[in-house]
Formats: C-alpha cells, structure tokens, sequence
C-alpha cells in the first residue's frame, strides 16, 4: 500500500485503493464495447479480425498505463470512435489506399503529435480552432459513424434511385434495432456499461434465434428467407490471445509520405487534437483535479502519453489511439489517479484470453453502439450558435458534409475553408490568428489534392 501510495500519491489526493478499483472498473464497463466495435469496422478494410481483437486491447493496455505512470491521471485509451470510421471507410474502402499505407498515415500523424506536444505548441494550435467547429467537427463525425452503425444494422441499404433508402426489416434488424432502444434505455436511466449489455444482450438473442431457426421448422418459416442473423458457436470461450502478426508492424510509411495524403494526415491530427484536450479538460473538471487558474496538472505529460499511443498503435496495427470520454464515468465513481488505469488495463489484459466470445458477435449487434456513440458526439450541437452566418455556414458544412461525401477529411477541410473566407470577407479579418490561416491554406491544399 505504501508503494501504491508513493507513486500515485492516494492519501495527497484522498482517494483509497479500493476506489481506485471501482473508478477502473466502471470506465473499462462503459469502453469495453471498443473491443468488439474496433475489430469490425477495421476488419472491413480487409485487416485479419482476431489479430485486431488482439492489437485493440493492446493498444488499449499500453495508453491506459502510459495514462496512469506518465500522466498519472484515472484515463484510459484506446483506437478512437470516428477515426476508425475514417480509416476504414473512408480512406481505404473509399479513397482505395492499401490499409498498410494508411496506417502509414496514422503513423506519421502520431509522430507530428509527439513534435508538436514536445514543442509545446499542441494546446495553442486546439485554442486557435473556435470552439463551434471544434464541436461541429464532433458532431459530424457523430452523424458520419450513426449513418456507417445504421448501414451495418441493414437499417439504411443503397438505392440506384435515390443512392440510399430504408431497407428491409428481416430478424437481423429487428434484434437490432430492440437493442438499440435498450442501449437507449440504459444509458438514459445511468446504468454502467449500458453499450456493452446492449451488445450481449443482441448477441445472445441472435443465439437464440439462431437456435430456434435450425430446429423448429415453424420458426424457421416466420424468419424468411434472410439468414443475416445466424451466429455460429465457438467450440471454446476462452483461448490464447490470437496472434498480431498478421497486422503488427505491417505499416508502410514510404507510401504514406505523399503530398496526396497531407489532407488525411490533418484529419487525423486535427480530431484527435481537440478531442483529446477536450477529453482531458472535461473530466479533470468533473474530478477537481483542476488547478485555480483551471489549469489542468501535467497536461504536457498526458498529451505526450496520447501522442506516443497513437505511435504505438499504428506500429501494432490499429487506428489513433486516444483518451476515451469514457474515463469521466470513472470519475465519477470515484478515480482520482493513475491506480484506476492500471486495473482498467488489468481488466483488458484479462479480456485477451476471451477472443472465441468476441468472434461470434456479429456485427449487427454492434451497429447499436454506433448508433449511441453517435448520439453523443452529436449533443453537443446545442453549443453551437446559429444566429450568425459566420458560424452557422462553416458548422453546417463541416457537420453534413462528412456523411454524405463519406470523409470526415472534407467536412473539417470545407468547415475551415469557409470560416476562413467568412471572417475575411465580413471584414473580421484581423480577429483571426496566424494560426486559422495556416490551417486554412492547408484545407485548400488538401481540397486541391482531391
């Protein structure tokens, strides 16, 4: 105890180590469903899927004690919600870049990350972004992984006449979209790990009707002819951790270092910028671990633990890895330092040796918890003011162009650009900083790269 106390300071911040365990607890109940979204959406750019349930957990164990011995603060990592999105659907199933070049990519945006944090520039940059797009850009990518969630649900189906439209409504939606509403239910009600139960609770369902389609002709006749819903039965529940080298240092930075990509390195950089500094501000507030000036502690220590775990996850195969908003409900149950990241990794260490159960839940039942995550990202929009046109074209574009032109890169280029254009043009010019126009000419640069 006295160790745990010298490096983690309990007593200095009135916390015992059996609060620490329960803060830890609550936040890996409510990310867990990380370990089975990740594996499916980056699964569909053709990466091996029991290599990703092995390399998310990783990813996630290696950020989450860089979170507790670096930065000493109760977060957690793990490859970011919407950035997966846009790795997959995006660049690789929608631009054509190999997923080996686009890890590249992920690569050298983490590395700029770790020069701009030991620069010290990282915090000035995210300040020089107005609040409004910073929350439009959320709230886009919001709408971008609700509509990619109702795609895999079987909710939302491509149309040659209208290019989407409602699709039918067979046993795998149906199970769906019952989950969702329970996932609705539980989060509204504050029940911990509300997306994780919702998840299981499709799953075990599709089990069971799966069961009771083989062997009763009369239900078999009730479901039709869609098989969409069928899970198929480990012969185990628990296993050794499926090998990573089929994805492990498979990064192929050469072909990422292309003029061609700048936008997509920006993307990445810029989300994961302001996402993480909101993340870490929010839930420092929320656990009064905030200075009097509202400084927040060894900040630059956090942002260079998630700077390096976006380095490391990409060397290990996966997405950006990130703080995960997450952490707040670890707080509020009671974390207050780094100890409760470290039973969060010890959980997800745990859950290694579970990679039979992660493989049999379809992705139907994970459609759900986009659904919701989306939900979330997009609340936020009410902070966004739409009395003015300076603000409301900017955030507008930035918020409806990452669906429908499938990007998230050109939400965030368009929202910049005419931001930049409105502010000049409204004779507001010298309000903006340096800043604002640099990252405006690199919007223009990447809208010219196409």
């Amino acid at each position: 105890m006295e160790l745990l106390d010298k490096i983690f300071k309990l007593k200095e911040n009135n916390t015992t180590v059996s609060k620490e365990f329960i803060g830890g607890l609550t936040t890996f109940l409510t990310m867990a469903y990380i370990i089975f979204v990740n594996p499916d959406i980056l699964g569909e750019a053709g990466m091996d899927k029991p290599a990703l349930f092995s390399v998310t957990l990783i990813a996630a164990i290696i950020g989450t004690l860089l979170a507790a011995f670096w930065g000493k603060m109760p977060f957690a990592m793990a490859p970011g919600m919407g950035l997966n999105a846009f790795f997959t659907y995006t660049l690789v199933l929608g631009a054509g870049v190999p997923w080996e070049t686009a890890l590249g990519i992920v690569f050298i945006s983490g590395v700029a990350f770790v020069i701009l944090t030991f620069m010290g520039v990282r915090e000035k940059i995210a300040n020089a972004i107005p609040l409004f797009l910073r929350i439009s850009v959320t709230a886009g990518i919001g709408l971008f992984i609700t509509f990619i969630g109702m795609q895999n649900m079987g909710l939302i189906v491509a149309s040659p006449a209208t290019l989407v439209t409602l699709g039918k409504f067979n046993p795998a939606v149906i199970i769906s979209l019952i989950g969702f509403f329970i996932i609705v239910i539980l989060e509204y009600r504050k029940v911990t790990g509300g997306i994780l139960i919702g998840i299981l609770f499709i799953t075990i369902s599709g089990i069971i009707v799966t069961y009771l389609g083989e062997n009763y002709t009369w239900f078999s006749n009730i479901l039709g002819e869609s098989d969409a819903y069928k899970i198929i039965l480990p012969k185990t529940l628990v296993d050794t951790p499926p090998s990573i080298a089929p994805i492990f240092m498979k990064l192929d930075i050469m072909s990422a270092l292309k003029w061609t990509f700048i936008g997509p390195i920006f993307s990445f950089m810029f989300v994961d910028l302001f996402d993480s500094l909101s993340t870490i501000i929010a839930c420092s507030n929320q656990a009064g671990l905030t200075k009097k000036d509202g400084s927040v502690p060894r900040l630059d220590k956090i942002l260079e633990a998630d700077a390096a775990s976006t380095v490391v996850g990409s060397v290990l195969g996966t997405s950006t890895t990130t703080i995960y908003i997450e952490s707040a409900s670890g707080i509020a149950s009671g974390a207050r330092t780094g100890l409760a990241s470290v039973f969060t990794a010890l959980l997800m260490f745990a859950c290694l040796f579970f990679a039979p159960v992660a493989g049999i839940v379809p992705k139907y039942a994970t459609a759900p918890a986009l659904l919701m995550v989306g939900v979330y990202m997009f609340m936020n929009i009410k902070e966004v003011k739409f009395d003015s046109m300076i603000t409301a074209v900017p955030a507008f574009l930035t918020i409806i162009l990452m669906p429908l032109t499938y990007s998230i890169s050109m939400g965030i280029t368009f929202g910049f650009i005419s931001y930049v254009l409105l502010m000049v043009l409204g004779g507001k010019a010298k309000e903006l900083p340096v800043t604002m126009y640099v990252i405006g000419a690199l919007s223009v640069l990447n809208l010219i790269a196409g």
